[in-house]
């Protein structure tokens, strides 16, 4: 399957687009996403420490803007957003 990963905040560093699509088994969960883009930064970017915090420490939602958990399957091609956690006081 095919997803689209939209990159949102702190996570467009990761990307020239606004996007990055990765090719995924049937019914992976969030949770092997998350894995999927930390191999990602290793690979592109020496395993940027930094990167890869935001990344364990983000919310992803659906299409339909649903936040879902890490153990949330995904069935079909399409849309996920990673949504970077926002610090500010």
């Amino acid at each position: 399957m095919k997803i689209k990963l939209e990159l949102f905040g702190a996570t467009r560093d990761l990307n020239s687009k606004e996007f990055i699509e990765f090719n995924i088994e049937e019914k992976s969960s969030i949770k092997e996403l998350r894995k999927k883009i930390i191999n990602y930064v290793d690979d592109k970017f020496k395993g940027n420490e930094n990167f890869k915090k935001i990344i364990e420490t983000s919310a992803f939602c659906t299409e339909d803007n649903n936040i879902v958990s890490d153990n949330y399957k995904i069935i079909k091609d399409q849309k996920i957003g990673i949504i970077p956690p926002i610090g500010g006081g």
